[in-house]
């Protein structure tokens, strides 16, 4: 005598397989996996740094930030508190710090959103001067920055103002502020 039941084991697997897979694709249980937002995370990190050497290999600029978000979908670095540094050899480092800012995917644009203060301390041969403003937007790699804001300059005992400005960290350092200037100036 043989016995069938044995055979039909796996005549009655597949077909439980079979009506399972069709319950599934009947039900739509299949396709209720929620899609990822379309701008979400995909890392952070807390206390940020990037360093960006010149070709002597010497500190040409330093960012950091308290808190760094990745988004895969554009690329984008999106900074919480973040302060850019820009070194010169013999004169102290301009400093940068904003609210927030954007970095682009190729880092080659920094959008810092909120208040801006930048600040170069008084060194052998340059004076103190700091700049308050807006919404700027920073080149890092040509040491370069704008704003379409007001801003106000201030250097001990001088102040000036103006709506838009454009400034040059490296040499020559160069400051353009483009339109309704007015200054505060005192004579020695």
């Amino acid at each position: 005598m043989i016995n069938l039941s044995g055979k039909y084991i796996y005549l009655y697997t597949i077909i439980i397989a079979v009506m399972s897979w069709w319950l599934v694709k009947l039900t739509g249980l299949d396709e209720l996996r929620a899609p990822a937002p379309p701008h979400s995370p995909d890392y952070f990190s807390t206390g940020y740094t990037k360093w960006e050497m010149n070709e002597a290999g010497k500190l040409k600029n330093k960012l950091l930030a308290d808190k760094m978000t990745h988004y895969s979908d554009d690329g984008t670095t999106h900074l919480e508190k973040p302060v850019m540094s820009f070194h010169k050899e013999k004169t102290p480092p301009w400093v940068v710090k904003s609210e927030t800012g954007v970095l682009s995917a190729d880092g080659k644009d920094l959008l810092l959103t909120g208040k801006v203060h930048v600040e170069r301390a008084k060194g052998e041969g340059v004076n103190q001067l700091i700049i308050n403003t807006s919404n700027v937007r920073v080149k890092p790699e040509t040491s370069y920055a704008e704003t379409d804001e007001w801003a106000e300059l201030i250097s001990p005992s001088n102040v000036t103002t103006g709506t838009g400005m454009k400034l040059v960290f490296s040499n020559p350092i160069n400051i353009k502020l483009l339109a309704n200037v007015r200054g505060k100036y005192e004579t020695k």
